[in-house]
């Protein structure tokens, strides 16, 4: 954090490659999470775990869509509004989009994975793995 702005910083550690190419797709698809090299070491383990969290930024929101707070269920302007932290929207104050993916390989510094819903490109900020236990 910079102290004198409040400002976070974070360090994207992987990119997607999907299929989706548009913002406001609902589909959830096979895609690749590339992760960079000077994070590769992260991934020992990982094949033993058959689901993971996958955390992102949705860099393709512009800075009026993090003003929004309020919102339309998905959209469906017959559903109620409700506040975005009450929803999957990822109009918000900060754009960080979470899927629940399940893991399918891991070749090198690639994961494969069914179930991510980010675009094409998107930076990756972090991995975990679901814990049932916790």
């Amino acid at each position: 954090m910079n102290p004198e702005t409040g400002e976070w910083h974070f360090r994207p550690i992987g990119r997607v490659h999907s299929p989706l190419k548009a913002t406001g797709t609902r589909k959830r698809e096979k895609a690749k999470i590339e992760i960079f090299f000077p994070y590769v070491d992260g991934l020992q383990g990982i094949e033993a775990y058959d689901e993971l969290l996958i955390l992102y930024w949705m860099d393709r929101l512009v800075e009026k869509d993090r003003e929004v707070l309020v919102v339309h269920p998905r959209g469906d302007e017959s559903r109620p509004m409700r506040g975005v932290f009450s929803t999957r929207s990822p109009h918000r104050p900060n754009p960080i989009g979470l899927s629940r993916v399940r893991l399918i390989a891991r070749r090198g510094n690639v994961l494969e994975v069914d179930g991510l819903d980010a675009v094409d490109g998107t930076p990756v900020i972090d991995i975990k793995k679901v814990d049932r236990d916790y």
